[in-house]
């Protein structure tokens, strides 16, 4: 009898155990674009991303993500991630102000204000982690220059969620003061060819069409495509809209600045 008793608590034991599975912490370096991060980044990216409610239920989620209010410390991610695939399927943009977050919505906005010194940004989320240590945020490299954490690696941030709306209303009043212009920007291309068909599409279907603007970084090109210039929030609903029709919904608003920022950054 102790020889069948013993036998069977080997079995429940045995059946309870899970594989875990260990990963090394980045090095001491205070940026987030670590090899290590590197390899775990993209090998999550490559397997999928979390099962996190997207922005396409807009009226539903927008009420409870604008509530959304956090303080911790952002981190920046930059060349060894541009021109590769985020979390929303879109290719990486260092120069483009997205960001990467655990929960907050792929395709939503926040705003995030530098608590040292009070620079504050407009993110759109189209990636997701790991994130290193007790980080909260992983900020494009253009976000983090224009918030003065880049050289830094790391600060301590405030994240406010914001409707679209709201995005562009601040976007505009933003490039007001700087003689500036907001774009709809419709896709971020790591091939031109790929570009071509999406600006052919909307083309076709009697839209304004958009401008292929190349940037190039250490060999690597990327083809962004944008509409505008963006006048108010009407004509940025309606046109989003119509764009939603043909199944361009990654679209994002960016100023004049960020057209030409590789010159203004590098």
């Amino acid at each position: 009898m102790n020889k069948i008793i013993s036998i069977f608590l080997i079995f429940v034991l045995c059946s309870c155990t899970t594989e875990q599975i260990k990963t090394s912490a980045s090095s001491s370096n205070p940026t987030s674009d670590t090899t290590a991060s590197a390899v775990r980044r993209h090998f999550i990216l490559n397997k999928g991303a979390p099962d996190i409610p997207d922005i396409a239920d807009e009226q539903n989620l927008l009420p409870r993500i604008t509530r959304y209010l956090k303080q911790g410390i952002a981190s920046w991610y930059g060349p060894r991630f541009h021109g590769r695939k985020t979390a929303s399927g879109e290719i990486y943009d260092m120069y483009a102000m997205t960001a990467a977050h655990k929960t907050l919505p792929l395709s939503s906005y926040a705003r995030v204000t530098n608590l040292e010194n009070q620079r504050s940004v407009i993110v759109r989320i189209n990636d997701r982690g790991p994130f290193y240590g007790n980080r909260v945020l992983d900020l494009s490299y253009a976000a983090a220059k224009k918030l003065d954490i880049e050289q830094t690696g790391s600060g301590k941030v405030e994240i406010k969620a914001i409707a679209p709306e709201q995005a562009l209303a601040q976007l505009q009043k933003t490039a007001k003061k700087q003689e500036k212009s907001v774009y709809l920007q419709v896709g971020t291309f790591g091939k031109k060819k790929k570009a071509l068909i999406l600006q052919n599409k909307i083309a076709a279907h009697h839209l304004p069409q958009p401008e292929i603007l190349p940037s190039t970084h250490k060999g690597s090109t990327l083809y962004r495509v944008q509409m505008g210039p963006i006048n108010s929030s009407a004509s940025a609903h309606k046109l989003n809209a119509q764009l939603a029709k043909l199944g361009i919904t990654k679209t994002q608003f960016v100023t004049e600045t960020d057209q030409n920022q590789i010159s203004m950054i590098q």
